[in-house]
This record gives C-alpha cells, sequence and structure tokens, in this order.
C-alpha cells in the first residue's frame, strides 16, 4: 500500500505538536501494515467528509484520508477533533 499526503495534510502536519507529530508517525506505520489494527479506530465518515476514513492518532488527534484505488491511500487532513469537525 502506498500513502500520498496532500499539501494541506502536510501543511497540518508541520503545526502539530511535536509529540503528536511522534505519534502521527508511529500510527501512519501501523496503518501500513494494519489499517484495520484497534488502535487506529478506523471508521468511515459522513457529513463533509462523506466517502473518506478517519483513524485515531492520540486521544484528540485525528487523520482523515481515502482510497484512490486499491493500492493507494491519500491522507487530506490531520487535526484535533474540533480543527477538523468543528465540533
Amino acid at each position: 500500500m502506498k500513502l500520498n499526503f496532500s499539501r494541506r495534510f502536510e501543511k497540518q502536519r508541520a503545526k502539530s505538536l511535536k509529540s503528536a507529530k511522534h505519534k502521527l508517525n508511529e500510527r501512519l506505520r501501523l496503518f501500513t501494515a494494519d489499517s484495520f489494527h484497534p488502535l487506529l479506530e478506523n471508521h468511515p465518515l459522513h457529513g463533509m467528509y462523506a466517502g473518506c476514513r478517519s483513524i485515531n492518532i492520540t486521544g484528540d488527534y485525528r487523520a482523515i484520508y481515502y482510497y484512490e484505488n486499491l493500492d493507494i491511500v491519500r491522507f487530506i487532513a490531520v487535526g484535533t477533533h474540533h480543527e477538523l469537525f468543528g465540533t
């Protein structure tokens, strides 16, 4: 599986706290090995992110992605639940 990252994702990742960046890298490695590992809490999204999925990075940080095709995943956003969903 190949991971692609949108420009928005890269900007948000750069602005993340150092501890969140470290955890994000760990979770992306875990995602590559097993995208439905229980720690990721992988689930589909609705509303403005319909067609996308979310994984857990930390208690409050999430990463949003979608499948470009069977072999390529594109991560489009990362941030706190409030930053991403406004709630």
